[in-house]
């Protein structure tokens, strides 16, 4: 593709694992709207749990995450106390509504977990949810965490899906960004997670770091593809350093241009590709007989703060610092500061910082950006029955976004809104013609590609 048409495309816009996007909510949202969204919810409500560790033993200069570097084991422990108390109270509020069919630790670095407390908090959820017999269980793991017990912990809480990233496995790359990991010791992650039953693995990758080439890129692809995982997730490197100050460690000079970044993702895509997965959305790959594959070939892919899913629960609950809920209702969010955290699930059993209340139009707007995020396509006959009058103006916009198309990215086929094969790179940039929040706010994002 010219440099032109991908320049075009690649300002930065949100990523869109909501709508509307976090920069959005606001603080009118607080812990009673909460608890009276949890009181609301069906006593059959499909549940699915996320758990935020905000702690790394190091922090990867690289990272957009909500977590903080320690060295001692200390901070963690007082930081569960108060992550336990959050789960009583919503628990206690739910009154025994709800029926779990996903938990996700994240983080951070969940991994730095001691299996004492592993199992205090799998037997604390336990205690206070019901699961569903194939509840999937996952977790985000550092290599360098990992050491036999740990190995041990996690498979007698469960887990069935173990992430690991990877981003790059070139030494020059993985200096620049702070994150020394061998291939060695992702492979023994992947071995000792398999040995003990974990039935699915998932490796990310990431482009567009400091250095990195296609060359290199292909390179660290070739090794993933020798680890057979599951999945695979392909990510754009975010740098946003007005927001997280330690990618100011990042040597800016160094990061490749836009064009590269593009090219960098499209071998890597195409790599991925002739070994046998299925694209999956914008960055995600899969075996075909993985569910995530299944699900996008049935149209029953999903998108969250987690990515892409094939979990379709009646609400999301988050737990810990910084964590985002989303329910009928709306999205809540936890507030980020541990300390405060910490202070409040104390005082008041949560920590709800905003949120936002969701209205007919966002519906209709959250409905199409997820489904082109998802399938690249929209139904317009579908969109006319969920959603009824509430639909016509986006119906009209599909209809313009279209017409002022001058690069023929989009089209109307079979009363059906289509991303043209050369136009799903840029899903991003399209998605963002129908969010009516983009414009509001001084809110900054990664770029598009």
């Amino acid at each position: 593709m010219s440099v032109e048409l991908v320049e075009r495309h690649t300002k930065p816009v949100p990523r869109y694992t909501s709508y509307p996007t976090a920069p959005h909510f606001h603080a009118g949202i607080d812990n009673t709207a909460y608890w009276a969204w949890l009181e609301q919810l069906a006593p059959n409500a499909a549940l699915s749990l996320y758990i935020h560790i905000p702690y790394c033993d190091r922090l990867c200069w690289f990272c957009g995450c909500h977590t903080k570097q320690v060295k001692r084991y200390d901070p963690i422990t007082t930081y569960l106390r108060a992550l336990h108390a959050e789960i009583r109270a919503v628990a206690d509020r739910l009154e025994g509504r709800g029926r779990v069919v996903a938990l996700h630790l994240g983080g951070g670095s969940p991994s730095m977990l001691t299996p004492a407390d592993f199992q205090l908090l799998n037997d604390l959820l336990r205690e206070r949810f019901t699961f569903a017999e194939d509840a999937e269980i996952s977790i985000e793991i550092d290599p360098n965490d990992m050491d036999a017990a740990r190995y041990d912990a996690l498979a007698a809480i469960g887990i069935t899906r173990a992430s690991l990233g990877v981003q790059d496995f070139d030494h020059k790359v993985q200096a620049a960004i702070n994150r020394l990991q061998t291939f060695e010791q992702t492979k023994e992650v992947v071995d000792a997670m398999r040995v003990r039953g974990v039935r699915s693995v998932n490796l990310d990758v990431l482009y567009g770091l400091p250095h990195q080439t296609i060359a290199t890129v292909l390179d660290t692809i070739e090794k993933v593809l020798l680890l057979a995982p599951d999945r695979l997730a392909l990510f754009g490197y975010a740098h946003v350093p007005w927001m997280k100050t330690h990618q100011r460690m990042i040597d800016e000079a160094a990061l490749p241009s836009v064009q590269s970044r593009f090219e960098q993702a499209r071998a890597a895509a195409v790599r991925i590709a002739a070994a046998g997965y299925d694209a999956i959305g914008i960055d995600h790959f899969a075996r075909p007989d993985d569910r995530l594959a299944k699900a996008a070939r049935e149209g029953l892919l999903r998108r969250n703060f987690q990515g892409y899913t094939c979990d379709a629960p009646d609400a999301l609950l988050g737990f810990g610092a910084s964590a985002i809920g989303q329910l009928p209702q709306g999205y809540i969010q936890n507030t980020v500061a541990t300390a405060e955290y910490q202070r409040q699930t104390t005082s008041n059993g949560t920590a709800i910082a905003r949120g936002i209340e969701l209205t007919g139009d966002d519906r209709v707007r959250a409905y199409v950006i997820e489904r082109l995020m998802c399938d690249f396509s929209v139904s317009r006959k579908k969109l006319q029955e969920l959603f009824g009058p509430a639909a016509a103006a986006v119906l009209e916009e599909m209809h313009l976004a279209v017409a002022h198309d001058a690069d023929g990215l989009t089209e109307i086929r079979d009363d059906t809104f289509h991303i043209r094969e050369e136009g799903r790179p840029f899903v991003r940039s399209i998605a963002a013609a129908f969010d009516k929040y983009l414009a509001v706010g001084g809110a900054r994002y990664s770029l598009a590609v």
